[in-house]
């Protein structure tokens, strides 16, 4: 008998992985942009007419399309423009330096010179570039390089005059203005940054969008086709959001994109936002708004995670740094929660950990909401009681296992090996039920999936070193993690994260079992397709 329901499109003789504790398959149906059926061969031809698209996946994985839990999309897409001083491309002060010389060579007197991706610790010299460095590479622009983490950065002469910043500055609460000898290096830290981000050329509309369409079809080679923009509004403003919803309308968002709301002290949309009846949970399945952003600490490899024992070297008043008083993130996640909004905020260290869950508990017993799901991004050095805290509010951990990759050999550097061992503790989080997603804070990382999965199922340094063998999860697990979980971490677990009938036809193909192979095979594997609403949005060797 002829099926009533003939599909778009049908994935065929592969093994198909729907999600945690569900059979592989053969084959699977799509039909308007949802999973229609999944089964053997023979039971999906059935829906398989003269007009269906098929695919031979020749046994290879299909799983649910990826899902970055914590990104910015935007920032990626902007910095894929900007000078790439990312280890690989820069690997020594002396590369670093001839890669800004070199911009500068390009670039008109006067302009901007703004690089992104360093990493001091990987450096040949162990330490920032200085301004003065900067300064000659670069004599006739103002230049700002920001670190991997992007909660540091280096100014050299000029931009810090255009900021207003001299010998004499103070560094701000919540920041840091470095000197030396009473003379500026250039270093600037956390709040320390919003002069010269203030000064920086503001971008429009049209040049966001195109950070959204560039870095969202890097996305999907990667096989991510959802994701979190964990800071809508950090640089730009309201422009942001425009240029979202400028994307979504015009075709040109590439991806689907649950957008965070900087609500932050110096930085903020959400009085725009709430104006314009943009809430939580608002918008469709390719651009949907959610939780509000605030930075309570900054990051633990640049030393500025809130800790509340202190970095290795000895000083004991070397506890990172706070970036909000008490008082004023309490009344802050007070209002927001009370008109409605999710949080997802910013906290590494174990005592901006705290400052944010007495703040959510507060907000939460004064108008309880048992499923409003806020999440502390982050959230890497916790303490049990902490976690027995999270428990009882509902509160997620939306963490990165790709920093003990990337970050790993550095936190030995310092803090004790057993605090480290301890940090992003992902078998704790699922056994206590805390629903962890995976993410990898892009650009502070790279974007690729594959170094996430296998530090989640090893829990290796990019060097090999182990740390806190006892959090491996299951390479199944960790898919679970990269998307069930990171949907749920969005309220969205109901229509993506799994290929059942009726969630989003969204699905990653790879060219290697993932399921199977030796852990270190994880590391080269590659996406060959990206289904994002039953259509192919990347064919690899295509485009």
């Amino acid at each position: 008998m002829t099926s009533l329901i003939q599909a778009d499109t049908v994935l065929k003789n592969g093994k198909i992985w729907r999600g945690l504790g569900l059979d592989p398959v053969q084959s699977i149906a799509l039909w308007g942009g949802r999973v229609l059926a999944c089964g053997t061969d023979d039971e999906i031809a059935a829906l398989t007419g003269p007009d269906t698209t098929v695919i031979d996946l020749a046994g290879r994985l299909a799983t649910p399309g990826l899902n970055d839990a914590h990104m910015h999309l935007i920032p990626y897409g902007t910095a894929m423009a900007e000078v790439d001083l990312r280890t690989k491309a820069a690997p020594t002060l002396a590369a670093l330096l001839d890669a800004v010389r070199a911009r500068a060579a390009e670039t008109p007197k006067g302009d901007w010179v703004v690089g992104r991706g360093y990493d001091h610790f990987k450096l040949d010299t162990g330490r920032h570039p200085f301004r003065e460095e900067l300064d000659e590479a670069a004599p006739d622009h103002p230049v700002y390089i920001v670190r991997t983490c992007g909660h540091l950065a280096v100014a050299n002469s000029k931009a810090l005059e255009l900021a207003g910043i001299t010998d004499d500055t103070p560094s701000p609460p919540g920041g840091l203005i470095e000197r030396q000898n009473g003379r500026l290096t250039g270093l600037v830290a956390e709040t320390g940054r919003e002069p010269i981000m203030d000064v920086l050329p503001e971008n429009t509309v049209e040049t966001l969008v195109q950070s959204i369409e560039r870095a969202g079809a890097d996305l999907l080679s990667r096989g991510i086709t959802s994701c979190m923009e964990a800071a809508v509004g950090i640089r730009d403003g309201w422009t942001e959001m425009l240029a979202y919803q400028t994307a979504h309308r015009t075709g040109r968002l590439p991806v689907r994109v649950y957008a965070t709301l900087m609500g932050d002290k110096g930085r903020t949309i959400l009085e725009q936002a709430h104006g314009s009846g943009v809430v939580s949970g608002g918008g469709d399945d390719m651009f949907r708004i959610g939780p509000v952003k605030i930075f309570t600490d900054g990051s633990a490899g640049g030393r500025t995670a809130a800790m509340t024992k202190p970095y290795l070297g000895g000083d004991p008043d070397d506890l990172g740094l706070l970036c909000i008083p008490d008082d004023e993130v309490n009344a802050m996640v007070m209002d927001g929660h009370r008109k409605g909004y999710r949080f997802a905020i910013h906290a590494i260290g174990d005592a901006a950990i705290e400052q944010v869950l007495n703040a959510l508990q507060a907000a939460l017993e004064a108008h309880p909401d048992p499923d409003r799901r806020h999440r502390i991004e982050h959230c890497g050095w916790l303490r049990p009681d902490q976690m027995e805290r999270m428990k009882a509010l509902h509160v997620l951990p939306a963490p990165q296992p790709a920093f003990l990759y990337y970050f790993g050999d550095l936190y030995l550097t310092i803090a004790e090996k057993e605090r480290v061992e301890a940090s992003h503790p992902m078998r704790t989080w699922i056994d206590a039920g805390l629903h962890p997603s995976a993410s990898t804070d892009c650009p502070v990382v790279e974007i690729d999936p594959f170094a996430n999965l296998y530090t989640m199922v090893t829990r290796k340094t990019d060097r090999g070193t182990v740390l806190g063998p006892e959090h491996c999860l299951t390479i199944e697990e960790a898919l679970n993690a990269y998307t069930y979980e990171s949907a749920y971490a969005a309220h969205e677990e109901g229509i993506k994260g799994r290929l059942v009938p009726g969630q989003l036809a969204d699905v990653a193909v790879f060219d290697t079992d993932l399921l199977t192979c030796a852990p270190e095979a994880i590391l080269t594997a590659r996406c060959d397709l990206a289904i994002l609403g039953g259509r192919v949005a990347y064919q690899r060797g295509e485009g």
